[in-house]
C-alpha cells in the first residue's frame, strides 16, 4: 500500500546534456559558466541533488561525454555526492547515418552503430552502469524510399547483435518516438513497435516511455499501465512538448497529464525502486538558467507524486466498483486539488534541505562563481 513516506525513497536522474548548451533546433544560446567538460556537467548535476535530495545520478551520453578515464570521472561523481546513471548511445550525429544507424541499408554503417554500443557497454563496465539506453533517429522521408518491412528486419539483426553485448545484470532501453528526425516513417515510432523489439530479445530488454514523444492528446497513462502489465516499463523520461517534442521542463504544459501519470504508476507501485522502473529527466535549456530549470523540474515531479500518493486507493476502488463514476473521479480529483507545497517544504526541512531550493541555489553564489571560473574551452554537448 502506498503512503506518503514512499516519497522517501523515489529518486530522478538527471541528463548532463541539460547542463550544456542544448535545446533547440534553430538558434543555441550560449551561457555563462557553462560545462566545458563531463566534469563540470557532472558538478553542476550535483546541485540539483544537494538542494532537492532527489537527483542522486547523472545520465551520460556518449560521445558528448568522453572522457580518458571513467574511474576518475566515478570518483569525481561520489566526491560530489552522486553516481553514474544510463549510458545513452548517439545515433543521430554521424554523416554515415544520414540513412539510418542500425536499420541502414548499408551493413557496413550498421556495423559502426553496433560497435558504437560496445564502446558504450564498456563505459557501462567502467562506470558501474547497468543500463544502455538507445533512442533509435532511422526512418525514411518519402514513400518508397526505402522497404519499410526491410528496415525492421535489418534493425531487428542489429538489435540482437547490441543486446548480445550485455553483461548479466545490464538492461538495454529501447526509446520510441512518433516522429522526427524522419517525417515519413520512424522505425521505432510507439510503445507497441519498441516492445515488441523487447519481446523478441529477452528478458534485459525494457522500453523507455517518453512524455514528449507521442502525439498530441496521447493517454500516455494508458501506455504507462500496458507496459507495467506486461513488465516491461524499464525507464521513464520525464519532459514536456506542446506541439511537438521540445524537451522542455516536464509540468510545464499539462501539470495534470503529470499528476494522471503518476497516479496510475502508483496505483501499480512502480515509483518504488523495487519495480526497476528508472526516472529520469530529458530536457534541454535553452532560454532558462539549466541548473534552476532541472531543479525545478524535480521539484513539480516530485509535487505530482505527493498528490499521487494521497489518492484514497480504497474509496477509489470501492467507487468504481460500485460503478459510482463521479465519485471516483472526486477522488482523483481531491487529491490533485490539494496544495503539498508546504508540506513538502515541511519534509526537506526536517532532511537539513532548505525549504526553497530554486532560491537556496540562487543565494549560494555557485553560478557567479562557475561563470567567472569557467572562461574558454570547448562547451561540450548537443549543439555546442
Amino acid at each position: 500500500m502506498s503512503s506518503p513516506a514512499d516519497l522517501d525513497t523515489f529518486t530522478i536522474e538527471l541528463p548532463s546534456w541539460a547542463f550544456g548548451n542544448a535545446g533547440t533546433r534553430f538558434k543555441v544560446f550560449a551561457t555563462p559558466g557553462v560545462p566545458r567538460d563531463p566534469y563540470e556537467k557532472i558538478s553542476d548535476a550535483a546541485q540539483v541533488h544537494r538542494y532537492t535530495g532527489l537527483a542522486p545520478r547523472v545520465s551520460l551520453h556518449i560521445p558528448w561525454d568522453l572522457v580518458d578515464d571513467y574511474d576518475a570521472l566515478a570518483r569525481h561523481a561520489a566526491d560530489e555526492g552522486v553516481s553514474i546513471g544510463a549510458i545513452n548511445s548517439n545515433l543521430f550525429q554521424d554523416d554515415d547515418y544520414r540513412l539510418g544507424s542500425l536499420a541502414n541499408p548499408s551493413k557496413a554503417v550498421r556495423d559502426k552503430a553496433i560497435a558504437h554500443h560496445a564502446a558504450c557497454v564498456d563505459v557501462m563496465r567502467a562506470t558501474g552502469s547497468t543500463d544502455l539506453k538507445l533512442w533509435l533517429p532511422d526512418g525514411t522521408n518519402y514513400p518508397g524510399q526505402d522497404s519499410i518491412r526491410a528496415r525492421q528486419d535489418r534493425l531487428a539483426d542489429s538489435l540482437q547483435q547490441v543486446y548480445a553485448l550485455l553483461d548479466p545484470g545490464h538492461r538495454l532501453l529501447i526509446e520510441y518516438k512518433l516522429f522526427e528526425p524522419s517525417f515519413y516513417t520512424m522505425d521505432i515510432p510507439d510503445w507497441g513497435t519498441a516492445l515488441t523489439h523487447c519481446l523478441a530479445l529477452g528478458d534485459q530488454a525494457n522500453v523507455v516511455l517518453d512524455t514528449g514523444h507521442h502525439a498530441p492528446s496521447t493517454n500516455i497513462e494508458f501506455i504507462v499501465a500496458m507496459l507495467l502489465r506486461a513488465g516491461r516499463l524499464g525507464a521513464f523520461d520525464f519532459n514536456s512538448r506542446f506541439y511537438a517534442d521540445d524537451d522542455l521542463m516536464v509540468g510545464a504544459a499539462d501539470p495534470f497529464q503529470l499528476f494522471r501519470i503518476l497516479n496510475e504508476i502508483v496505483e501499480q507501485d512502480a515509483h518504488l525502486p523495487a519495480s526497476g522502473v528508472n526516472f529520469m529527466l530529458d530536457q534541454c535549456h535553452n532560454i532558462e538558467p539549466k541548473i534552476q530549470g532541472q531543479i525545478r523540474s524535480v521539484l513539480n515531479v516530485e509535487e505530482a507524486l505527493a498528490k499521487a500518493l494521497l489518492v484514497d486507493r480504497a474509496a477509489l476502488t470501492a467507487a468504481q466498483q460500485e460503478g459510482d463514476v463521479l465519485g471516483a473521479h472526486a477522488v482523483v480529483m481531491d487529491a490533485y486539488n490539494t496544495d503539498v507545497r508546504r508540506s513538502l517544504a515541511d519534509r526537506r526541512e526536517d532532511k537539513g534541505l532548505e525549504r526553497d531550493p530554486v532560491a537556496a541555489f540562487r543565494a549560494s553564489g555557485y553560478l557567479d562563481r562557475v561563470s567567472a571560473e569557467r572562461v574558454g574551452g570547448l562547451q561540450a554537448s548537443w549543439g555546442a
